[in-house]
């Protein structure tokens, strides 16, 4: 994924939302197919159980099933390529954290002095 450019946090939080929305429904297409795959077995089961010498049930079990694995080669590229993506996008907010504790950490120490200065000046002047 290109970086481009300087971007509001808004609109990383907007992308890195889209991201997981699509993660989502990659997620729910991989178990629509696991979902066919678990039906195939079962007619694949009941056909291998029940044998009565006709093919039709296993052939057409056995197409179906040829068809949910070939959905599933197709799908994985695709996962693959979402996951790098998101794993990218991490990567960029982590280190937007790492600079957004950098720049607090200066104004943080400084709070410390100045509730100091202020506390001890409290306690000199029984304020």
């Amino acid at each position: 994924m290109a970086d481009k450019g300087v971007r509001s946090p808004r609109e990383r939080i907007k992308t890195l939302t889209q991201a997981a929305l699509n993660a989502d429904m990659t997620v729910e297409q991989l178990d629509t197919l696991l979902t066919g795959l678990d039906e195939s077995l079962a007619d694949l089961n009941k056909t291998l159980g029940v044998f009565d010498g006709s093919l039709d049930n296993l052939d057409a079990t056995l197409g179906r099933f040829n068809e949910t694995i070939s959905n599933i080669d197709a799908l994985a590229p695709r996962l693959m390529a979402m996951v790098d993506r998101l794993e990218a996008i991490v990567e960029r907010v982590e280190r937007i954290v790492g600079i957004g504790e950098s720049v607090v950490s200066p104004i943080a120490a400084t709070e410390n002095a100045v509730r100091g200065v202020v506390h001890a000046i409290r306690e000199r002047t029984h304020l």
